[in-house]
């Protein structure tokens, strides 16, 4: 009577097992094994956000797999966190939107139709659709077996002992999840928003030191913005973990000791993840029914205004509770020397009126500002009173502002010489127990007009003003020259005809610069001579024009002995830089108007390319040159970049000859 009712529960159970397995989705995969970015891949799920997941692996609430947001014209290759039901289906597609934890192609996205292949060899490669490689785990020949998900989000190449080949958890992007660590020599660098996936290099990063964990901002050096201070006596390889209720730092210990260490942080009821955000932040993210923030970890240390980019830069941060963002303003003389980005969005920062140059250093100025301090304060003078410190700013070509800080029983202070100016922030010495004076240096408003390189003043209109200066002054030459002839011309003609008082003399000179007609009050007009207009249709020297058009684009003089060697001469540059194809790099760095209008300033680039032909023949004539400005007419194309002089290009014919250099006049052509 038994033999049936153990059938039976046989049977049963080998139906429950059969369910069991058949609803697990795979979370491990073998060798030789390929994955193609379709519709076709097992877990594709489309979310109201315009978001979409196509995935490989599921364990859990992580999957692995493609990625995209926005058109979903480029995808990521990577680890997410979806919402599942029991059947381990993604659902929740109008509120549980994926949270990309790891991507292994964040500054490479790939198209749709791309390949994951788990090769033979043991290597993961990710190829787009134009059989590119994107990404790979470089791990050939290291006995890999296949691969797993795990159920804290990692993804693992093993091999045939189980033994970790391969981790995504070894290089972490910008989030961690419970149970990961974050290595010194690791650090999670921010995208650069929620819509570019790029990471944000130079700028914010997270990672562990000798000394404990430290977020930066890029500078060079780097500034840090919050410290948590261990120990460096530990001869282990020190780390950070995050783990439930806490980011844990074990610099000078090690597990299963307790931390050193720990930034609390609410403990999970459901699936949580740390990320550092494009402002800076650490923010810890957690699902309740939608994704909430549930901790900003270093606010609570810092406060709004300590982010370096709370304000954007050479911007004053005012309140806690209430953040107000304004350009630094001089007391002393009310002039502005800083403007904001864009007034509808203070946060963007201030920019420079005109910006510092070693070159005009006499024309620079300091700016002071009363219980005004920094994020961070890393003394580069200690016990220095506050005098001393603006003037190692002033005389420090590099440095952007003096920041003095001292206690109120002091002999001296602490002085900061920052290199770049990011978020200033005013300070209660009622509250911080310190007084802060801030020395920022600035560049008098129109020294452009004096030293090189030049400020942010309109260069379009400074380079129209030079033009129509130049214009003038040739036209006046002729003039003269005009006059000096008609009066030759008319003191032989005081013979024949009468004299006429109060003589006047005026000129009108037709567009080609071929005739000139002179008329004198009370006469009839007079058409001058052919040996008159020769005069006029000579050459102006286009050639000092095409030198003075150059530096005024790029911001720099000719010869200039404080540029690399090879950089020295102005004209080597340009002709390198037309080689290859990149003379918008030569565009004055200084001048916000001139990088906005590149493909303008690089069409200039060309009227001087063509004023400085090395055969004067090929030059055009200033009237020529200013129909190009009118719009009228077009740059010559065929324009020759070798500006080596004709003697030094036939070195090699003529090395027995004279190698005397040729005179100033014959290279610029006639004058």
């Amino acid at each position: 009577m038994k033999a049936p009712w153990i059938c039976y529960c046989f049977f049963l159970f080998l139906i429950l097992n059969c369910h069991s397995t058949t609803a697990q989705p795979p979370f491990e995969a073998n060798l030789s094994t390929t994955w193609t970015n379709t519709e076709s891949l097992p877990l594709s799920v489309n979310f109201t956000d315009g978001s979409r997941v196509r995935a490989i692996l599921l364990r859990g609430s992580f999957a692995f797999g493609f990625y995209c947001n926005g058109t979903c014209t480029s995808y990521l290759f990577s680890v997410f966190i979806v919402q599942t039901n029991s059947g381990s289906g993604i659902i929740a597609s109008a509120t549980g939107f994926p949270q990309v934890v790891w991507s292994a192609n964040r500054d490479h996205p790939v198209s749709d139709g791309a390949i994951l292949n788990l090769a033979a060899t043991g290597e993961l490669v990710l190829q787009d659709v134009d059989g590119s490689t994107v990404w790979t785990t470089n791990t050939t020949g290291k006995s890999v077996a296949g691969l797993n998900l795990t159920d804290d989000g990692n993804l693992v190449l093993f091999d045939i002992n189980s033994t970790v080949v391969w981790q995504s958890f070894d290089y972490p992007t910008d989030c961690l999840v419970p149970g990961q660590r974050l290595f010194q020599g690791q650090q999670l660098i921010p995208s650069v928003s929620s819509t570019n996936w790029t990471g944000q290099k130079g700028l914010f990063s997270l990672q562990v030191t000798d000394k404990g964990l430290f977020a930066y901002v890029g500078s060079n050096p780097p500034q840090a913005y919050y410290g948590v201070f261990g120990n460096d006596t530990n001869k282990g390889r020190r780390y950070v973990r995050f783990l439930n209720g806490s980011l844990s730092l074990f610099i000078l210990s090690a597990e299963p000791s307790d931390p050193d260490e720990v930034i609390s942080i609410p403990q999970a009821s459901s699936a949580q993840y740390m990320k550092l955000m494009p402002d800076g932040h650490l923010k810890v993210f957690e699902w309740q029914a939608r994704w909430f923030v549930v901790a900003d970890l270093l606010n609570d240390y810092l406060g709004e205004c300590n982010y370096p980019l709370a304000c954007g830069r050479n911007t004053l941060c005012s309140g806690n509770q209430i953040q107000q963002c304004s350009c630094p303003v001089s007391s002393s003389n009310g002039i502005d020397y800083f403007r904001a980005v864009n007034n509808r969005q203070p946060t963007l920062g201030c920019s420079e009126i005109t910006p510092l140059t070693c070159n005009a250093t006499q024309y620079q100025n300091v700016i002071e500002l009363e219980n005004v301090t920094y994020f961070n304060i890393v003394a580069d003078m200690e016990k220095v009173d506050i005098e001393t410190c603006k003037q190692a700013c002033v005389n420090n070509c590099s440095c952007k502002a003096a920041i003095f800080q001292y206690g109120s029983n002091s002999s001296g202070g602490d002085c900061f010489l920052p290199l770049e100016l990011f978020t200033l922030m005013n300070a209660d010495p009622d509250v911080t127990h310190r007084n802060a004076t801030t020395f920022i240096k600035v560049q008098n408003v129109g020294s452009y007009y004096y030293d090189y390189p030049y400020s942010k003043l309109s260069r379009a209109g400074v380079m129209l003003i030079s033009i129509s200066a130049s214009v003038l002054f040739l036209l006046g030459v002729i003039g003269f020259l005009i006059y000096i002839i008609c009066k030759r011309r008319w003191d032989d003609r005081m013979e024949e005809e009468p004299i006429v008082s109060d003589f006047g003399l005026s000129k009108l000179i037709d567009k080609n610069q071929t005739q000139v007609m002179t008329t004198m009050r009370g006469t009839p007009g007079y058409l001058a001579p052919e040996w008159l207009s020769s005069v006029i249709t000579e050459k102006v020297d286009v050639y000092s024009f095409g030198i003075v058009l150059l530096e005024m684009l790029c911001g720099r003089k000719n010869f200039d002995r404080s540029q690399p060697e090879e950089s020295q001469h102005l004209l080597s540059v340009l002709q390198k830089c037309w080689e290859q194809g990149m003379l918008l790099d030569m565009v004055d760095k200084y001048s916000v108007d001139m990088q906005t209008r590149g493909s303008e300033v690089v069409e200039m680039m060309k009227v001087a390319s063509w004023c400085l032909q090395y055969d004067y023949t090929k030059r055009p004539s200033m009237s020529m040159v200013v129909k190009v400005l009118d719009g009228v007419m077009k740059v010559e194309t065929s324009l020759d970049y070798n500006f080596t002089y004709p003697r030094q290009q036939n070195i090699a014919v003529e090395q027995d000859k004279d190698m005397t250099p040729l005179l100033a006049s014959v290279l610029s052509g006639p004058r």
